[in-house]
């Protein structure tokens, strides 16, 4: 198997693991889909919790594996592969590291589910889990919409990877607007206005995560094993 081949196989088995949360709709976690944080799911409190920390750390470490992958078989087959694959490479690395440190700073309890939960929070009378487990999160946010945009671009730009060329502004765009919706959730929900249907937003956030990621795994193993940024790009221009 070629290192770009088994790099395709390591950020689709990523994407899998990332989208573990789906499996809520066939148990029972006790949280509401449209109004809980996904990583409520993983909190210390949750009866899964240790599951869904687990498919964090699985898809975290896989998808951080598949991008230097990926990263080391764009310089293998052409040095001037451009920047804007470097820097998505490095977004998408950026993510899978952020994502597995998340899966281990869990939420101690359920904040959007739990008020008693919420008051502490509040006040600051929870572990420090809580506020890094905010930071780890904007990083891996960060680091996807990172490599989104910039992979999205160098597959337009240099002609490479159709099924993402395709696709990639599309779901690029609705991660941008499902990041927006959290945001503004998350601070209705600070200010005591609601939760905006957050769990709604977040959920569609992180789907489009996993959907773009496939679609890269899938773009990746229909490339051509050995064939340069350079050729592809000169061959997607002369036709």
């Amino acid at each position: 198997m070629s290192t770009i081949r088994f790099a395709a196989l390591l950020l689709g088995l990523g994407a899998v693991a990332y989208s573990a949360w789906v499996i809520e709709g066939v148990v029972d976690t006790g949280l509401d889909p449209l109004r809980t944080y996904v990583s409520e799911l993983a909190a210390q409190s949750q009866p899964l919790g240790d599951l869904f920390r687990a498919a964090d750390l699985t898809a975290g470490l896989l998808v951080l594996a598949g991008a230097l992958s990926a990263h080391r078989a764009d310089r293998r087959a052409d040095r001037r592969s451009g920047h804007w694959t470097t820097v998505g490479w490095a977004g998408l690395a950026l993510f899978g590291a952020a994502t597995a440190l998340d899966s281990q700073l869990p939420l101690s309890c359920t904040p959007t589910a739990d008020p008693a939960c919420a008051t502490r929070e509040a006040a600051g009378l929870v572990p420090a889990t809580h506020t890094a487990h905010a930071v780890s999160s904007a990083l891996a946010v960060t680091g996807a919409l990172i490599g989104m945009v910039a992979l999205t671009t160098a597959a337009r730009r240099y002609g490479r990877w159709a099924p993402l060329a395709r696709t990639g502004p599309w779901l690029t765009a609705l991660e941008l607007a499902a990041t927006a919706w959290t945001l503004a959730s998350v601070a209705a929900f600070t200010a005591g206005r609601g939760t905006w249907l957050l769990g709604l937003g977040q959920r569609l956030q992180v789907l489009t995560i996993a959907l773009w990621l496939a679609m890269l795994a899938l773009a990746l193993a229909r490339s051509r094993s050995g064939t340069t940024a350079a050729t592809e790009a000169t061959e997607a221009t002369a036709r």
